[in-house]
């Protein structure tokens, strides 16, 4: 997830933060079809202003979309005005702290079931092929290995040894309980994108340490 991604995501969440902002997305999420400010109000139980505001800051967070219609059906002169209707967008919001992307462990996984499924081969050499692979492809849409890391939420820093540690790891969870399996598909993602980008400075090693994730960019050894 990018930094403006999850800015945006921060902003949705802290929109439904407020209960009446809460209530006023779940009322329009639960229905089949855009509703109306009175509409709104009505099944809230407050003024049509107060409606009108809190939903409309839900659009900015993009949380709703609008639209205008006559909801009468009607056309033409005495028809009245088009009424402002609210639906809720399709999608899901997800913010976690620190930041976790469990999204991509599930990808790296489902990926290497459907290899297995047509080739046979086994699911672990498989599952960390396919990891390098999708790192190549990360590599390959950045400038540089920290611009990966960053992205990732990994949360490189300097371990003053010319080398760097990743004090979080996108995958915890699931590496907590998988570490063999997790933690070998971590390095060879990121094995993948060193390839990408050229890393010549550093190579990836596995080194779990407490309190970091478990693949550490160590010095590369002179040529």
């Amino acid at each position: 997830m990018d930094d403006s991604a999850r800015h945006d995501d921060l902003v949705a969440v802290a929109a439904i933060a407020d209960p009446q902002r809460r209530s006023l997305f779940d009322f329009v999420a639960r229905q089949s079809a855009p509703v109306g400010r009175d509409e709104a109000a009505a099944e809230l139980r407050m003024t049509r202003g107060t409606a009108a505001f809190h939903l409309d800051r839900l659009v900015e967070a993009g949380l709703l979309a609008t639209e205008f219609r006559r909801r009468s059906g009607r056309s033409g002169p005495g028809a009245g005005r088009p009424a402002k209707l609210y639906r809720a967008i399709a999608g899901e919001l997800v913010v976690s702290v620190p930041e976790r992307h469990y999204d991509l462990a599930a990808e790296l996984l489902s990926r290497a079931v459907d290899e297995c499924d047509r080739t046979g081969a086994p699911i672990r050499p498989t599952l960390e092929r396919v990891s390098a692979s999708l790192g190549r492809e990360l590599g390959a849409a950045s400038d540089s290995m920290t611009e990966v890391l960053e992205r990732l939420g990994y949360e490189p820093v300097n371990d003053g040894h010319d080398g760097t540690r990743l004090t979080n790891c996108p995958f915890h969870r699931v590496a907590q309980r998988h570490s063999s399996t997790i933690c070998a598909a971590n390095a060879a993602l990121l094995r993948g994108a060193a390839e990408t980008v050229d890393e010549q400075g550093r190579t990836v090693v596995l080194d779990p340490r407490d309190g970091y994730c478990c693949v550490r960019l160590a010095p590369a050894a002179p040529a």
